[in-house]
C-alpha cells in the first residue's frame, strides 16, 4: 500500500485526511461507539446536510425565482424576514423531523420551540439555532452563515415553555457554525478542541481540513460597524479612538456575522457588537448567536464577553433574550474589557 500511494506521490497522512468525514470524526472526538456518541454523530450529520441543501440553494439563488430578497413579514424580534431565512429554517426543521433524536428546534425565526411529538420519547437533545446569520447579504452575493448549538433535555418540558433551556451556555454539548463562501465550511466543538471541515461537491461530504484551530493570543484585526461610533457608550468610543491612534490594527467587517468571526478565529483579534443608545443590550441573541459562538472560541483559547462578564456564565431570563458582544484573542478581549472598567470606575468616583 505505501509503494502505491508514494508512486502517485500521495502521502499517506493526506489519504487519512481526505478520508475524514464528520460523522467518522465526532466518533473519534468522543473516543466512544454509547449511543450517546452515535446519538451526537447523528446529529452533526443531519446539520451537515442541512448546510448541504442551504449551500446548494445559495449557490443557484440569482438564478431561481422566491429566493432573493423580503418576504414582507418580521420576526419575533421585529426583523424584516428575508425568503432565505424561511427557507433555511424549514431545511434545519425538515432535516431533524425523521432524526428521531431531536425533541424541539429553537430558532431566532420562530416565536416559541418547535416540537416534534414523534422523536419526543427518544429524543432528549434540542437544537439551537440561526438559520441564516447576515441575511442581508444574500442578495448581494456576500458570504452568510448558519449558528448551532446542541443540548440536552433537562427534566421534563411542563406546558412547552422550555424553561430548561435557560441555562448558561456551559450547558451547550455542542456548537458551532457553516460558513457559505468560496467554499462551504464546517467548523464545530464538542468541547473537546474547534475543527474545520469543508464540503467536497463532488463527494458530497464535509472533510476534514483542520483540527485543533488555536486564536492567536492577540491579532491586528478589530471588526465592528463604526456606524454606530457615536450610539456607543463613551468606553467602546474610547477604545476605538485607542486602535486608531496606535500602529498594527486594521479594521474588518462585513455585517456577515460568521464570516467575520471566522477571520477572527483564523487570524486573531476583536469582534465587537455592543449595545447602543436604541439597542442598550445590541442585536445579537444569546442563545442563537452569542453562546454557540463563545463556546467554540473560548475552546479555540480565546475569550467572549458581553463587556463586563464572561459570555459562557450568562443565566438567559427568555428565550430571545439579546446581548452585546465581545469575542477574539484574550489579550484583545482584555483590552477591550479594560475601558470598560476604567470608564465605570471614572462614573463612580465622580
Amino acid at each position: 500500500m505505501t509503494s502505491t500511494l508514494q508512486s502517485f506521490n500521495i502521502p499517506e497522512q493526506a489519504l487519512d485526511r481526505d478520508c475524514m468525514t464528520l460523522s467518522r470524526h465526532v466518533l473519534q472526538q468522543l473516543e466512544s461507539f454509547t449511543p450517546e456518541a452515535q446519538d451526537l454523530s447523528a446529529i452533526m450529520s443531519r446539520i451537515a446536510l442541512a448546510g448541504k441543501l442551504i449551500s446548494r440553494r445559495l449557490s443557484r439563488a440569482g438564478l431561481m425565482a422566491d429566493v432573493l430578497g423580503f418576504t414582507g413579514e418580521t420576526n419575533v424580534q421585529g426583523e424584516s424576514v428575508k425568503k432565505m431565512d424561511i427557507y433555511a429554517n424549514e431545511v434545519f426543521i425538515s432535516v431533524f423531523k425523521q432524526s428521531g433524536l431531536v425533541c424541539r428546534l429553537a430558532s431566532e425565526e420562530m416565536d416559541e420551540p418547535y416540537y416534534i411529538p414523534e422523536n419526543c420519547p427518544i429524543g432528549r437533545y434540542t437544537l439551537l439555532y440561526d438559520p441564516i446569520d447576515g441575511s442581508s447579504n444574500v442578495d448581494i452575493n456576500i458570504n452568510v452563515g448558519s449558528i448551532f448549538a446542541i443540548r440536552q433535555q433537562q427534566g421534563e418540558d411542563l406546558n412547552g415553555q422550555a424553561n430548561d433551556l435557560l441555562q448558561n451556555g456551559r450547558q451547550q454539548l455542542a456548537a458551532g457554525y457553516i460558513l457559505y463562501g468560496p467554499s462551504t465550511m464546517l467548523v464545530y466543538s464538542l468541547g473537546r478542541g474547534v475543527h474545520s471541515f469543508i464540503l467536497d461537491p463532488s463527494l458530497g461530504e464535509f472533510i476534514l481540513a483542520q483540527e485543533n484551530i488555536k486564536i492567536p493570543e492577540h491579532g491586528p484585526i478589530y471588526s465592528t460597524n463604526e456606524g454606530n461610533f457615536w450610539q456607543w457608550d463613551e468606553s467602546i468610543r474610547d477604545y476605538t479612538r485607542y486602535v486608531h491612534r496606535h500602529e498594527g490594527y486594521t479594521s474588518r467587517y462585513s455585517g456577515a456575522l460568521v464570516g467575520d468571526i471566522h477571520r477572527i478565529l483564523m487570524q486573531g483579534g476583536v469582534f465587537l457588537y455592543p449595545g447602543t443608545v436604541k439597542n442598550p443590550q445590541g442585536k445579537l441573541r444569546l442563545l442563537y448567536e452569542t453562546a454557540p459562538l463563545a463556546f467554540l472560541i473560548e475552546q479555540a483559547g480565546g475569550r467572549a464577553s458581553n463587556g463586563e462578564q464572561n459570555l459562557l456564565d450568562i443565566m438567559p431570563q427568555k428565550l430571545h433574550q439579546r446581548t452585546p458582544l465581545v469575542i477574539g484573542s484574550k489579550e484583545d478581549v482584555n483590552l477591550v474589557e479594560s475601558f470598560i472598567s476604567e470608564h465605570k470606575r471614572r462614573q463612580t468616583e465622580s
